[in-house]
């Protein structure tokens, strides 16, 4: 992981280098003081004022260059750890933007958001201050050493062979540290999940009154974030304490060891003074370094979590898959079982022949698989057995990008960008041009409407769309798959949650968008796909029935009892199908 995260240096190597040198200077500078004050009160002699004077001067020069040194290491420093975030932080979403759609079912957004902004901050101050500190620490302990060994060499030893000591405590509380803050991070992402979708539905939360149960839920989180935080403090404070007393202890051998030198006359008392003012140029580093150790288990865990999106493996195209430009649209499914656990199959043996330029309807119970059928053929799912073929190629064979640039879809649940309407119908294909982007609208029967608005195609449409109705979002979406002009068009329920008045509006725009593409749709209302060119009926996973609307009436199975559930007469218990299935 070391030789990971080390790689990161490597675009920033020239600033690193930079701020290195001036850790290593400013370390440098900070011993110059009690060697510069020793050898002032050593030499000084009466009305020498010029010596105290030309030291003086030279001691501000000095630290004035020192202070340079340090606003370079604390802005250019910061700038170098902020670029690293920024790289860490474009790759995780470069990366994500490539993981297959089962990462997404079981990994929520605010989880995922939070290894993008808060660990990876941890990672920055740990990329900044990490190697400053071991630079000006290390330097520091080694020259203050050599200057104490001047002093007193046995004094010196004894001084240093302490160190061993705090080093061994620090690795033993730093790895508990190190396992709390790591379930600090899950917590904490646990909390920013249950926040994301709490916001997200706080109408459905209002609509139902459950602000209390949305607060129980968050408050679970929140005792589980204090319980974390809790057991890291304690590690924390474990580790503070115990390492504050061995840095007490260590004057206490200082004061002593230097008092037993001092009586047997090894020690004079100047210099036992003079050791004993300079020791803190030895201690304040390691002192330094012992408390870093904090930032550096805070970083390690958030750069753990980045890399355990990292490698989880992207989605990937068959060898020999080619690109293909536009397809004819003939969609074959030989055999295909699918399922998203091994507990429950979804899928079992689906055969289906939808030709090119005809509209195939999916219809049946909730539950049944016709969704799974709708996310198979973008390839957001790979099937472990049997066949997609388009245009009597395997799926296998042609790559996702181009796959998907030949599908259109139009689904219940529209997403819109917090954008302008203008952004959101361009998403269809990004180089349109204004003509273009208007008339997709007009064909989307959505075009008056934006019109009407004070800030027409530069209204933006708010998180989701809030601020439009679902018929108009529906059209929105109908206007971005017209920009596409994809050969194949999937609308699974597009409808669904409309009422009749727009329903018929939006069946419009959609049965012209249907034109000349082959179509695969999903509807629960029966009066949209009666002119569908053929209609399988899926249940628990498999075809039970195949026909047209005419086809499946005569046959009088489970299409047909479908039919009468949804058009008969409120007035009748539905016992007559020649009442309660009317004509196509």
């Amino acid at each position: 992981m070391l030789k990971r995260f080390l790689s990161y240096y490597r675009p920033h190597r020239t600033l690193v280098l930079l701020d290195l040198l001036a850790a290593f200077g400013a370390s440098t500078i900070a011993v110059l003081y009690p060697m510069v004050t020793r050898y002032m009160l050593s030499h000084l002699k009466e009305s020498n004022w010029r010596m105290v004077v030309a030291v003086g001067a030279v001691l501000l020069g000095v630290y004035l260059l020192r202070m340079g040194m340090n606003f370079f290491m604390q802005y250019q420093g910061h700038v170098m750890g902020v670029r690293m975030q920024a790289q860490m932080r474009s790759e995780l979403f470069h990366h994500l933007q490539k993981l297959p759609f089962r990462f997404f079912d079981e990994n929520e957004t605010g989880a995922i958001m939070t290894r993008m902004t808060s660990d990876l901050f941890d990672v920055s101050e740990l990329a900044h201050h990490g190697p400053e500190n071991t630079i000006v620490c290390g330097i520091s302990v080694i020259l203050s050493f050599v200057y104490l060994a001047t002093i007193h060499l046995p004094l010196a030893l004894i001084t240093f062979l302490c160190v061993p000591l705090l080093v061994v405590v620090g690795l033993v509380t730093c790895g508990k540290m190190r396992a709390a803050f790591r379930r600090g991070r899950e917590a904490n992402a646990r909390i920013s999940a249950d926040l994301q979708s709490s916001v997200s539905g706080i109408r459905i939360t209002k609509a139902f009154t459950n602000a209390a149960k949305e607060e129980e839920i968050f408050e679970q989180g929140n005792v589980e974030f204090q319980e974390a935080r809790r057991e890291g403090y304690k590690a924390m404070a474990q580790f503070h304490s115990t390492t504050t007393f061995l840095m007490d202890l260590f004057n206490v051998v200082i004061l002593m060891a230097g008092g037993l030198f001092l009586a047997q006359g090894s020690l004079t008392l100047a210099d036992y003074s003079a050791f004993l003012v300079s020791t803190g140029l030895f201690l304040t580093p390691i002192k330094t370094m012992v408390t870093s150790m904090e930032q550096f288990q805070e970083g390690a865990a958030g750069f753990e979590r980045f890399i355990a999106i990292m490698d989880l493996p992207e989605e990937q195209d068959d060898p020999g898959a080619r690109p293909v430009e536009r397809m004819e649209g003939h969609i074959q499914l030989k055999d295909v079982s699918y399922s998203y656990d091994a507990d429950q199959e979804v899928l079992s043996h689906i055969d289906l022949d939808i030709p090119k330029g005809k509209t195939f309807a999916l219809v049946g119970p909730s539950g049944g698989g016709k969704t799974t059928i709708c996310h198979l053929l973008p390839r957001f799912y790979d099937i472990p057995s049997g066949e997609i073929l388009f245009d009597g190629v395997p799926i296998e064979q042609i790559t996702r990008d181009s796959l998907r640039k030949n599908i259109g879809i139009v689904q219940q649940d529209i997403f819109l960008f917090n954008a302008s309407i203008r952004d959101n119908i361009r998403y269809g294909r990004l180089d349109a041009t204004e003509e273009e982007i208007i008339e997709a609208a007009k064909r989307a029967n959505i075009h008056d409407y934006i019109l009407s608005m004070e800030d027409g195609y530069d209204t933006v449409v708010g998180e989701r769309g809030v601020r439009l109705s679902g018929g108009q979002k529906q059209r929105i979406c109908i206007a971005r798959v017209f920009l596409k002009n994809p050969p194949i068009l999937i609308l699974d329920e597009a409808t669904s949650a409309l009422d009749n008045t727009t329903e018929i509006l939006i069946q419009k725009a959609l049965d012209e968008l249907c034109v000349g593409r082959t179509t695969l749709v999903v509807a629960h209302r029966l009066s949209t796909i009666k002119r569908a060119d053929q209609i399988a009926v899926i249940s628990g996973g498999a075809i039970v029935e195949q026909g047209n609307h005419e086809e499946l009436l005569a046959k009088d199975g489970a299409y047909a009892q479908l039919y009468r559930l949804q058009f008969r007469d409120p007035e009748d218990d539905g016992a007559n199908p020649e009442r309660t299935a009317p004509k196509a």
